[in-house]
């Protein structure tokens, strides 16, 4: 009896084994493969961005990377691009670093079926079929207000931008925005500083030597609000000149601490790539099935435009700010 019973038994493991080889293919292939190009990437903001590139990949069990040059460059960005796309790669995030020169090369790029998302700054003209980030015009309307608010409604303001970045120009067109509000807060001088901290202290530098010093500094890049505090710094001016700026930099919290900045408008740049590859996954897998193909799809298949939102960081909060960048995982 024994015997008869695993005879009968043995084929029935042999058929489950095969049912199970016969199966369809597992969702992701090995030769998938995800690129993240963006510019200025030495910054420690892209560095956390990294980090929410690699858990997604790691979480999906697909493989991504994020290049691109150290510091700002559109010629050097627009060249790893184009690299990134002669590997036919299942995907492609892009921060633009400018909207109209990466026009062209994104609708390329989408003709021949690579799938390519803008995430961080955009360049809404092209056939991109998403862009994950901030709503930099409201970004720009919160750091308008701060600094209005922290002069009382009157003062001076020097503005440290990057013309060149569509998502800076936004947030331009939100502190002015805002500042309609506060008709005694006059912008007095706008310094680009090719987001460039050195170009940023020495241009504050200059203005501070000057006769006429402002009462406040908006800065709407990253690089620009420690320069423009270490520019303090030198001349003992430190706190007494407030700094409004954006993202939050070990060094940009540690300028608040000392109390230089006022105030930082932080973006999530970890979720912007964490959420960003997994949008660019499900285009690549046509995951959506709104329409047959989102290549052929009259409309995008996935949300067009998905804001990951923003903070202020003052020294109120900036202890939970800490502690939450020390246990973030980091990028290898």
């Amino acid at each position: 009896m024994r015997w008869r019973h695993a005879r009968i038994f043995l084929p029935a493991i042999s058929l489950a084994s095969l049912l199970a080889a016969c199966g369809p293919p597992p969702y992701h292939q090995p030769e998938e493969h995800y690129i993240f190009v963006a510019f200025n990437t030495s910054l420690p903001y892209w560095q956390e961005a990294e980090a929410g590139l690699n858990d997604a990949a790691k979480q999906m069990g697909i493989k991504a990377e994020l290049t691109g040059p150290a510091a700002f460059s559109v010629d050097e960005e627009l060249k790893a691009f184009q690299q990134a796309v002669a590997q036919k790669p299942s995907g492609i995030m892009l921060s633009a670093s400018n909207p109209d020169i990466f026009k062209e090369p994104i609708n390329a790029a989408v003709g021949q079926g690579i799938p390519v998302i803008c995430v961080d700054a955009d360049s809404p003209e092209s056939r991109r079929v998403l862009f994950v980030g901030t709503d930099n015009f409201r970004a720009g309307q919160e750091s308008g207000k701060r600094m209005a608010d922290v002069l009382g409604g009157k003062g001076s303001v020097v503005v440290i931008s990057v013309p060149t970045q569509f998502n800076i120009t936004e947030r331009m067109r939100g502190v002015t925005e805002a500042l309609k509000k506060y008709p005694a807060v006059k912008i007095t001088k706008t310094i680009d500083d090719k987001g460039d901290l050195r170009v940023a202290d020495d241009a504050i530098a200059a203005l501070l030597h000057g006769k006429d010093k402002p009462d406040g500094i908006i800065s709407l890049e990253a690089s620009g609000g420690a320069g423009a505090a270490d520019a303090l710094h030198i001349v003992n001016l430190e706190g007494k000149i407030h700094i409004v700026t954006f993202d939050k930099d070990p060094e940009t919290l540690d300028w608040i601490q000392r109390g230089a900045i006022t105030a930082t408008v932080v973006q999530k740049p970890y979720v912007m790539s964490f959420y960003g590859l997994k949008f660019l996954d499900d285009l690549h897998h046509n995951a959506v099935h709104e329409f047959k193909d989102w290549r052929s799809a009259p409309a995008s298949p996935i949300p067009a435009l998905v804001d990951t939102g923003t903070a202020v960081v003052d020294k109120n909060n900036l202890a939970i700010y800490r502690e939450a960048l020390a246990a973030h995982p980091k990028p290898m």
